[in-house]
């Protein structure tokens, strides 16, 4: 995506009942999203915790979604799906039927652009 489009995922995120000791589960995804070629943005915690793993697609005149409930050896393909067709649309507005449905289900928020 471009900085215009952007993908943000959140590396602090662990998934409830996962090992404590092993990697965390944003960060896993940011590696896998990386190993694809799926350009994004690392950020530490969008307090959404409840509902890990959390990404964010955003960009300037563009709905945002924030989406949870990602698993990164699940919904890989998914997520990149999202990435393509969020990247595809004017206005960042993505068609409820062609979001893959753990993206869906999973939406904690979709918020209108904010001019400042």
């Amino acid at each position: 995506m471009s900085k215009q489009n952007s993908l943000a995922v959140c590396i602090t995120c662990r998934r409830a009942g996962t090992d404590p000791q092993a990697s965390r589960d944003g960060a896993r995804l940011s590696e896998a999203l990386a190993a694809r070629g799926v350009p994004h943005d690392r950020q530490e915690c969008f307090s959404a915790c409840d509902r890990s793993c959390v990404v964010v697609f955003l960009g300037a005149g563009r709905w945002t979604y924030v989406q949870g409930g990602l698993d990164p050896d699940r919904h890989l393909d998914d997520l990149v799906d999202m990435a393509g067709a969020y990247a595809a649309t004017a206005d960042g507005l993505v068609p409820w039927r062609a979001r893959p449905e753990v993206i869906r289900k999973n939406t904690i928020a979709r918020i209108p652009p904010i001019e400042v």
